[in-house]
């Protein structure tokens, strides 16, 4: 690089810092600001499916991924009587892992300097980047700003975007169960959901197996808090399950205490990138949790960052983000690269579309060697 550029990454989650391990990696100066006073978070699990496995085992963290994980074989799903129910899909490997751990394991990794008790406040640009101001009075500036810091993005206002979320109309129960507390739980493996009236469970074991990661979506009427860390009610949670399979009922029985959040979805944002800001995780592309895709596309976006960033070109910069966005098919376009697509490529546009690899918006469907972008401010 003829030049290192200096790169602040708004919010130290598993998008803000899967940013900051692959741009320092590339010579990139990186600085990670964290509204939260510690790198602690209500602990949760996180299942890692295969696409954002494929890009943690070409870095040098699979054997600390190895430490702290529990390996799984797919997923078992059961009526809410705990008949099996077959799908005939192949098994695939995931893996399991507690979000706190994983976030530590991140945080070791970064070369870059990682600054919490910092809460962003206000994003302006410059001539040459862009400045941030954070709540503590400090004032900081940088050739690039990445905002991920969630679905409440302050940064996403900042350029511009107002997020409209829709209630789903479910909440989510979450808790953790230490796996001695169950007479079976030591034996768990891998995921398992039941399935029933509007209704599912599931649970996966996580910190290599000492802890056993629950989560309940229930019907609901009223709007909730859009938070991981809103109390729940464990009377009303095991009343929702009062009749289920006995496994069900016994690691609701063995919770201490439960966090619920409301489900909300949003529409694509028209862009995701303004000047030398631009948009990444759920700040950029919030998902609803059902397919488990929210942390994988969180981590699988900074894999493609270095690439668009190897010389300090604005065009070059905007268009990153549209490229990403399409590519992985988060965008209006609903473009999907193609499987074969050789590891390590980052331009989309350099390599041959077919059909059955776009979606209905994309312009490249009908052999056409232009599509149309939309261009942000």
């Amino acid at each position: 690089m003829a030049e290192r550029l200096n790169i602040a990454i708004v919010g130290a989650g598993v998008g803000g810092l899967s940013a900051a391990v692959a741009l320092s990696a590339r010579g990139m100066t990186v600085t990670v600001f964290e509204g939260a006073e510690s790198p602690r978070e209500a602990g949760a699990g996180l299942s890692i499916p295969p696409n954002a496995l494929i890009l943690l085992n070409r870095t040098a963290l699979c054997g600390e991924l190895e430490k702290i994980t529990t390996r799984s074989q797919g997923l078992t799903r059961r009526t809410s009587m705990g008949e099996p129910i077959s799908t005939g899909s192949p098994t695939v490997l995931s893996y399991q892992v507690h979000r706190v751990e994983f976030l530590e394991m991140l945080l070791g990794a970064v070369k870059g300097s990682v600054r919490f008790g910092h809460r962003c406040m206000a994003v302006e640009a410059t001539q040459s980047g862009a400045r941030l101001t954070f709540a503590n009075g400090m004032v900081y500036g940088a050739d690039v700003v990445i905002g991920a810091d969630g679905i409440h993005s302050v940064v996403q206002r900042h350029i511009g975007l107002t997020a409209h979320p829709k209630s789903e109309g479910i909440v989510a129960y979450r808790g953790l169960v230490p796996s001695q507390k169950l007479s079976w739980g030591a034996e768990l493996r891998g995921l398992h959901m039941w399935m029933g009236e509007g209704r599912s469970f599931i649970c996966f074991p996580v910190s290599q197996g000492r802890l056993i990661n629950i989560v309940a979506f229930v019907p609901t009427m009223h709007d909730m808090e859009e938070t991981w860390s809103a109390p729940g009610d464990l009377r009303a949670l095991a009343a929702e399950y009062e009749s289920w399979d006995a496994p069900v009922r016994d690691l609701i029985a063995a919770l201490e205490h439960t966090f619920r959040w409301g489900i909300y979805d949003r529409p694509p944002l028209p862009y995701w990138s303004r000047g030398h800001v631009t948009l990444l995780g759920d700040a950029a592309h919030p998902m609803v949790p059902h397919f488990g895709q929210g942390a994988a596309q969180a981590m699988r976006m900074p894999s493609r960052l270095p690439s668009f960033w190897s010389t300090p070109n604005a065009t070059r910069f905007r268009r990153a983000s549209r490229r990403i966005r399409i590519s992985d098919g988060s965008g209006p376009a609903g473009c999907r690269p193609p499987h074969d697509w050789p590891a390590g490529s980052t331009d989309l546009w350099a390599i041959p579309h077919s059909r059955k690899d776009c979606g209905p918006g994309c312009r490249r469907r009908n052999g056409s060697s232009r599509t149309t972008r939309r261009r942000p401010p």
